[in-house]
């Protein structure tokens, strides 16, 4: 298959959510066409689906953090994943959920109602959605000072660090951090945050998104799987995705990582589907066979990668 022919088939039949990322960054459709079709996200299909799943409390499948993956948190990220447009009420109204009912520890935050520390990970999900949708909370300054007053030395973020000392980033919390900082910045800059980007993307870099800095090994073979939406895990193509949304310029230092998306690709031109972490979803996105989700992202992380290289 052809660009074009790959574009009109994830387009055929489609959900809002997918239309309207094909349409901007695939497409090149003019930004009151793309703009109309993501309006469409709260009125049908998914995200219309997921906004008529919350209770009148404004919390999604009981909770705020679990049960993965229906919780409020979760459902949250798969509306920011969609890209539901900001100041959406029902979105609004889960983050206020988010924030008065975490537990906060020197204004970083925890759902968890055993561990007496906060949460790196979960405060940094909270950060991301919260921006995201612009929702206005006054503590949401202090709480992202707080992220960054716990990146460690090598540029990373490590929910283990608090628990248990640990001084070397890791992979899934730096990932989450980073893309609550960007949300962040793209939300307001009160808060400078772009010292701590820098360090985070270098981190990843020396790294070379997936490997041991130490022996230059994959670190963990599941880095190059992919599911849609990611959770809390870090994968290859998410890593990828931040450099290009962040408005990174391309590093040689990515080219494994890149070529990992490369030799993935079918012989058709597309990508295949990965399955979901294991845990209760609300339905089913794709099944077995071709992706529309990895054929998107993975394109638009190939030009993005093209348009330098």
């Amino acid at each position: 298959m052809n660009r074009a022919e790959i574009c009109n088939w994830i387009l055929q039949d489609s959900d809002p959510a997918i239309r309207w990322q094909v349409m901007r960054d695939l497409a090149g459709a003019d930004p009151e066409k793309f703009e109309s079709e993501r309006g469409r996200i709260a009125t049908g299909g998914w995200g219309k689906q997921l906004l008529e799943l919350q209770d009148h409390t404004g919390l999604w499948g009981g909770g705020l953090y679990s049960p993965k993956w229906i919780s409020t948190t979760y459902t949250l990220l798969l509306l920011q994943w969609f890209g539901l447009p900001a100041h959406n009420e029902q979105a609004l109204k889960g983050c206020a959920q988010l924030w008065s009912g975490a537990t906060f520890y020197d204004h970083g935050l925890t759902f968890a109602k055993t561990v007496p520390t906060a949460e790196t990970c979960m405060t940094a999900m909270v950060v991301s959605t919260t921006a995201f949708f612009g929702h206005h909370e006054d503590r949401l300054d202090r709480t992202v000072q707080w992220l960054l007053s716990q990146q460690l030395d090598d540029g990373g973020w490590n929910c283990e660090t608090l628990r248990n000392g640990s001084l070397h980033g890791s992979f899934h919390t730096s990932i989450t951090v980073l893309e609550s900082l960007l949300a962040y910045r793209n939300f307001t800059e009160t808060t400078d945050v772009n010292d701590a980007i820098g360090r985070g993307c270098e981190f990843f870099l020396a790294h070379r998104l997936f490997k041991s800095h130490r022996t230059g090994e994959v670190v963990n073979p599941a880095f190059a799987r992919f599911p849609f939406p990611p959770q809390w895990h870090f994968d290859v193509l998410r890593g990828l995705e931040f450099f290009r949304f962040s408005g990174a310029e391309c590093d040689e230092r990515l080219d494994d990582a890149v070529a990992v998306l490369v030799k993935s690709r079918g012989r058709d031109g597309r990508w295949p589907y990965h399955r979901p972490y294991p845990g209760r979803r609300w339905f089913a996105l794709e099944s077995a066979g071709p992706s529309k989700w990895s054929t998107l992202r993975c394109l638009r992380v190939l030009d993005w990668w093209d348009a330098t290289f």
